[in-house]
């Protein structure tokens, strides 16, 4: 792959900014009565050190069950509103007109539309009629870096001096579902939030153009691990899915992994200085820096980011990134992001600071 030059990332957020005290509260009002047990799962919320997150609706919106209609209509509604309002920053940050956009790559897993949220975007911003446009849905929390990958790999084909707009949103907080007290929706209430991160990359028209680049990508797939993550589709909408111990799972095969791809790259694993990581909680990234023999420093923006937004899926990797970036790295730097997600899959972006 041609090395991809990111211009600029912009971020999203919805307006309901809420402490993870205060969802706490509401998920044992709710539950309280009906979930035999609640009380020893309720410290989970403590243990995943969240402080604040986003979501699409006031807490009370939750208290009642909402049809799949409802949730719909409301995800297409804030989804394309955070996609704009995104977007615009990082075209404006990249200093280019949105006419100067020839592809657009939209990443998502937590709403269904079609037409699918890339045309709608495409019509929000007022782009080129011509515009490329790839959907890219179901990937979950390996969204971000997948799409990112996809996106740098097509734009590697298109003309010297294109540009294409990368973006991601996730409004995990409105598959909350009111009416089911298993296990897997009360672990998900303490972790998912709302947001969403747009890129805007370049195909460089010369070697020397200055900025951080993305040079290859890794993809992996478990065999018979679809259940692993996912969503079950019931009458109230997207039921989430957790079967199996996803750290341990990280302990025992990530290592591997990472070394795999390294050696596809042509690079030892040592010469990685920076490594991006998706949030996915504190026991993740707990495993994450036990397997990789990393320290809680080496993971900040992957901390940074579930501390203060929770776990966004596809785009809490995207963040991460975003908090790289503004710390000014030294340049010449490699650095990997990693993410895994439903499929089970693991997917790893090679860039260069």
């Amino acid at each position: 792959m041609i090395p991809i030059l990111v211009q600029s990332i912009a971020t999203a957020l919805p307006p309901y900014k809420v402490s993870q005290h205060d969802v706490r509260e509401l998920v044992y009002r709710l539950f309280s009565g009906e979930y035999q047990g609640l009380q020893r799962l309720m410290p989970v919320f403590e243990n995943t050190q969240i402080t604040s997150r986003y979501f699409s609706q006031p807490l009370s919106w939750f208290e009642q069950q909402r049809s799949f209609v409802e949730s719909s209509n409301l995800f297409v509604e804030t989804a394309i509103k955070l996609l704009v309002n995104a977007s615009n920053s990082a075209i404006q940050n990249a200093g280019i007109q949105r006419e100067d956009i020839s592809m657009v790559v939209a990443v998502s897993t937590t709403g269904i539309a079609t037409p699918s949220l890339d045309a709608k975007l495409i019509q929000a911003l007022c782009l080129p009629r011509t515009v490329k446009r790839v959907p890219v849905w179901g990937l979950g929390c390996a969204g971000g870096v997948a799409g990112l990958a996809r996106a740098a790999e097509l734009l590697s084909a298109m003309p010297d001096g294109s540009y294409g707009l990368c973006t991601a949103v996730e409004l995990c907080s409105l598959t909350f579902q009111r009416n089911d007290i298993s296990k897997s929706n009360i672990i998900a209430s303490s972790l998912f939030a709302d947001g969403a991160a747009a890129l805007v990359l370049k195909k460089p028209q010369e070697d020397k153009e200055l900025g951080m680049r993305i040079l290859a990508s890794y993809s992996y797939i478990f065999d018979d691990s679809e259940d692993i993550m996912g969503w079950d589709i019931i009458e109230t909408g997207l039921k989430v899915r957790f079967a199996r111990d996803i750290p341990t799972l990280i302990t025992e095969h990530l290592p591997g992994i990472v070394a795999e791809a390294c050696a596809a790259w042509g690079i030892c694993t040592e010469e990685i200085r920076h490594f991006v990581l998706h949030a996915g909680g504190a026991k993740v990234l707990q495993a994450y820096q036990d397997s990789l023999k990393l320290t809680k420093q080496d993971l900040c923006t992957a901390y940074h980011v579930l501390q203060n937004y929770g776990n966004m899926s596809s785009v809490s990797v995207l963040f991460a990134l975003q908090e790289l970036m503004r710390s000014a790295p030294a340049p010449h730097e490699l650095g990997m992001m990693i993410a895994l997600g439903p499929g089970f899959s693991a997917e790893l972006l090679l860039f260069c600071t």
